[in-house]
């Protein structure tokens, strides 16, 4: 979905698609919970989802070589590492939800290096994220996670993406693995966000 483009319609045969990233280094810890409870609401939408593990790799961040710009491809100089293939799984998908832990009142360095070079790179490419539907979830054992969110939701607003909202801030507590599921209010509004998110995917693409 690119510009003004009338988008009603076109997914009529084709179903359509969120992208989730979990950016935890625990693969299987309360984010990847948060980001399960989101994907099986989505999905009884209808909507196709896949959820992908960004926080146990070795992400690069941004060099500032202004690379992007030059090329205007939409990706990354950087090819060691996963974010352009994340990249490529965002443009290919109608939504994508961003998830992290909460590190010092902050977003793990994963989550802001890929942030900030899919922030670049699609903004250098004329902003192909524009209009996408998007999202982002954060957790933290106390607090903290709603500055990790407003990092997150820089991307967002930066790029003229649609972010659907929820009954409340779209966090979770809890520290061990599991523990966000005790968070009733937590779970309660992913559960909403991911139902604000399908409607509003089908407004625009159905």
């Amino acid at each position: 979905m690119t510009g003004d483009i009338n988008t009603k319609n076109i997914k009529e045969e084709e179903e359509m698609k969120v992208t989730l990233f979990n950016c935890s280094p625990r693969k299987d810890g309360n984010t990847f919970e948060a980001l399960k409870i989101i994907k099986t609401e989505l999905e009884k939408e209808s909507i196709l989802t896949e959820i992908v593990q960004l926080g146990c790799e070795n992400i690069y961040g941004c060099e500032a070589c202004g690379t992007c710009k030059k090329t205007q491809s939409g990706f990354c100089k950087i090819e060691k590492d996963p974010v352009n293939n994340a990249i490529k799984k965002i443009y290919e998908s109608e939504g994508f939800i961003i998830g992290s832990p909460t590190y010092f009142g902050s977003i793990t360095p994963q989550a802001k290096a890929f942030i900030d070079r899919t922030g670049y790179a699609n903004r250098a490419a004329g902003t192909k994220l524009k209009r996408k539907v998007a999202a982002g979830i954060t957790i933290a054992r106390r607090a903290g996670e709603v500055n990790a969110l407003n990092q997150i939701n820089n991307l967002f607003m930066l790029s003229q993406c649609i972010i659907p909202c929820s009954t409340y801030w779209n966090i979770a507590i809890g520290r061990e693995k599991g523990a966000i599921l005790n968070d009733k209010e937590g779970v309660e509004t992913f559960i909403n966000l991911a139902e604000n998110m399908a409607w509003i995917l089908k407004k625009i693409y159905l």
